[in-house]
């Protein structure tokens, strides 16, 4: 399912709100401020020796909430350190399948321009956030030709093994992952706490638990194998994941730790308030401080505003945002959406490239199926405030 916007459709919604959920539990000492690294204690740590041990390490997982920009130029920047320590890297990409390895190969290699690498390697389908968030970091690879890896599994081989089991899906068909340690108590914990705090249409439209836990083992279980193929022959395979599956020692570095991965080190980005209110020492091996708002990130994308589900007949609206474009213009939940701006819509990843294309004060025309009946619906983007418009 995907909450559409102008330059991401959200999938991993427990990456995406982590940090928010940590936030919970306030901790005051050892805050890092901005651009300083703190170790797991809350004690500031030069970077250079910092980065002298990271060297020595199987793997290095970067967290990032996959919607913020700061976050992605904190890895580029971490990864250049890295390079700089051990030149012998290799870069494993939650974002991606392992489908989508010809494409990242060719990539690194110099034989796709950025267009022809989001259409082979599936972008949008298979992650959906803007491409313009990553492409630093793909860019970084190609030129120093550092091998990048897709870690992550597609959806459909995703809710296999979690609808039917791993043992019900040969190891060939799983691309020969073995399955998943359970998830520490603390981690079921903290994903209960993601489940409740969000509706339940952003989780297959129900509260199943164990179905949420479920499906998050696989995903950091997909990527942990991932990351110990890619550290064989001596590599440092660094991880660009989400931080929910990165936090405390859960996920990933969790499985990490069951398939002979000797040593592994968890960095996050930390966005500090004034107050400090969302700093929680011991959540990581290193915390590096980002000033906190907006200040530095790209204006807010657009949003139609609806959860969509892919339908036989286009993309089915799960349900309408409050307060939004889409229920502005009259958009119910049960809505399938057939064309928008002409183009006909055979998948959510095609819905989610018009709107990316739509400015402030468009008009996105849609053909929409409601029960028997084919409407067109005009759905308007608000245009931005002038001068003379009150606050």
């Amino acid at each position: 399912m995907r909450v559409l916007a102008a330059s991401v459709a959200v999938i991993g919604l427990f990456s995406l709100t982590a940090m928010a959920a940590a936030a919970s539990a306030a901790t005051h000492g050892g805050c890092p401020a901005p651009g300083q690294w703190h170790d797991a204690q809350g004690e500031e740590w030069a970077p250079e020796r910092l980065f002298a041990e990271l060297a020595q390490a199987d793997v290095v997982l970067l967290g990032e909430r996959h919607d913020r920009m700061e976050h992605h130029r904190w890895q580029l920047h971490t990864l250049a350190g890295l390079h700089a320590q051990r030149s012998n890297l290799v870069i494993g990409l939650e974002m991606l399948p392992r489908e989508a390895q010809p494409a990242l190969d060719a990539w690194v290699a110099g034989e796709l321009d950025e267009q022809a690498f989001l259409e082979q390697s599936n972008w949008n389908q298979a992650w959906g956030f803007d491409p313009q968030l990553y492409l630093p970091i793909l860019h970084f690879a190609r030129m120093h030709r550092i091998p990048l890896r897709g870690i992550n599994v597609d959806a459909t081989l995703r809710d296999r093994l979690v609808t039917e089991g791993w043992e019900a899906v040969p190891p060939e068909e799983r691309h020969h992952i073995p399955p998943p340690l359970d998830a520490p108590e603390a981690y079921r914990e903290r994903l209960e706490q993601v489940l409740a705090e969000h509706p339940a249409s952003l989780h297959h439209g129900n509260n199943d638990l164990d179905r949420f836990v479920r499906s998050q083992l696989v995903w950091d279980r997909a990527m942990a194998a991932g990351l110990a193929e890619a550290a064989a022959g001596d590599a440092l395979a660094v991880g660009i994941i989400g931080s929910g599956h990165l936090q405390f020692g859960h996920g990933v570095p969790h499985q990490l730790g069951d398939l002979d991965i000797d040593t592994s080190r968890t960095l996050l980005p930390w966005e500090i308030t004034a107050e400090c209110e969302n700093w929680e020492p011991g959540i990581a091996d290193a915390v590096f401080g980002l000033a906190a708002g907006d200040r530095h990130e790209p204006p807010r994308p657009l949003m139609l505003g609806v959860q969509i589900t892919p339908d036989p007949a286009g993309v089915r609206i799960q349900s309408v945002l409050p307060n939004s474009v889409a229920e502005a213009a009259g958009l119910e939940t049960g809505d399938v959406l057939t064309e928008a701006a002409d183009q006909t819509l055979q998948q959510p990843a095609d819905l989610v490239a018009v709107v990316r294309r739509q400015q402030p004060g468009h008009v996105l025309p849609l053909r929409v199926l409601r029960g028997d009946e084919t409407m067109e619906i005009l759905a308007r983007f608000r245009a931005p405030p002038t001068g003379n418009d009150p606050e």
